[in-house]
């Protein structure tokens, strides 16, 4: 059948490949070096422009931050709660107390920030004497930045025990010292001691804290001699200050023949069981009673500054 009217072709040589476009919509080419010629017809998109101006912004700023971390570094060091001390003590050298101040750092870790206190509570009534004793001792090799406050629960507080650290009117910037001591006098049936308050379980009992912060002298001892040192201390503590009239006669004539061997209790230098021994005697009125080596020990101990400047808020 013929044909009603002929139309006519319209797939002509190059007719759809010129005019058919070959994507949906055109973009401009991310991808592009930092080198490549920008065609006149592809401009940069200007929240492209604005990300990346942020970004350097942002990482100026942290460059920035960083170095102020730098700086503060190497100013500022405080210990750290983490770390534990009861392991320091464990080699077979012995450095007396006399040498060298031992590195807090060493002793306590490392930590960046504020400085932080070692913070111990105490009743006014019971005043731990073997730790304003150790205080005394710390502040002759140490920076510290000493604190004396008294808690709601405390009614009043003797003035010579608000005074016991001496008066505290020149103070510098808290980051030029090296540790900070903060007693708080405060209704607690035993002395507590935290030196990082929010993450450290407390020290209890005044011969555990005695321990602990003449650990901080860095004295190194061996096995049977840090033995005879806690023997001390706990004689001292559980015998000689709350025990019986029959238990410290005991422990007076224990001491009188190992004062006769030697200077100190535990060897030639002074330890934490002198310190501790000292002040119980003096808390239970024993110090004039004493046989004659305890007597010529005590007064040997006396000389120091540290137990005298105690003495004087015995009186």
């Amino acid at each position: 059948m013929p044909a009603m009217y002929k139309v006519r072709p319209v797939h002509g040589a190059g007719v759809l490949a010129e005019h058919l476009p070959t994507c949906m919509y055109p973009l401009p080419n991310l991808h592009r070096g930092p080198s490549a010629a920008v065609s006149p017809q592809e401009e940069v998109d200007p929240s492209l422009q604005a990300l990346e101006s942020r970004q350097e912004e942002i990482l100026k700023r942290l460059y920035e931050l960083k170095s102020a971390v730098d700086g503060l570094s190497k100013m500022i060091q405080t210990p750290d709660a983490d770390f534990d001390v009861t392991n320091i003590i464990q080699t077979d050298e012995f450095s007396p107390l006399t040498t060298n101040g031992a590195d807090l750092d060493l002793m306590l870790g490392k930590d960046y920030g504020a400085l932080k206190d070692v913070v111990i509570n105490a009743n006014p009534s019971l005043p731990p004497l073997s730790l304003l004793v150790i205080h005394s001792l710390l502040c002759e090799r140490y920076k510290i930045l000493s604190a004396v406050h008294t808690h709601s629960s405390v009614k009043s507080v003797p003035e010579n025990l608000l005074k016991c650290f001496g008066e505290q009117t020149k103070k510098k910037p808290r980051h030029e010292y090296q540790l900070g001591f903060t007693l708080i006098w405060k209704d607690v049936p035993k002395p507590q001691m935290k030196f990082s308050i929010q993450t450290m379980c407390p020290i209890e009992g005044e011969g555990n804290i005695a321990r602990f912060l003449f650990s901080l002298f860095g004295q190194k001892y061996n096995a049977v001699t840090s033995t005879l040192i806690d023997s001390w201390v706990d004689t001292a503590l559980f015998q000689l200050k709350e025990g019986s009239s029959k238990e410290r006669g005991a422990v007076l004539r224990s001491m009188n023949a190992a004062l006769g061997k030697s200077s100190w209790l535990v060897g030639n230098e002074l330890t934490v069981a002198d310190v501790v021994a000292w002040c119980a005697l003096q808390q239970t009125g024993s110090a004039n009673t004493a046989p004659a080596n305890v007597q010529k020990w005590m007064k040997s101990c006396e000389n120091l500054a540290p137990f005298s400047s105690v003495m004087k808020l015995l009186k």
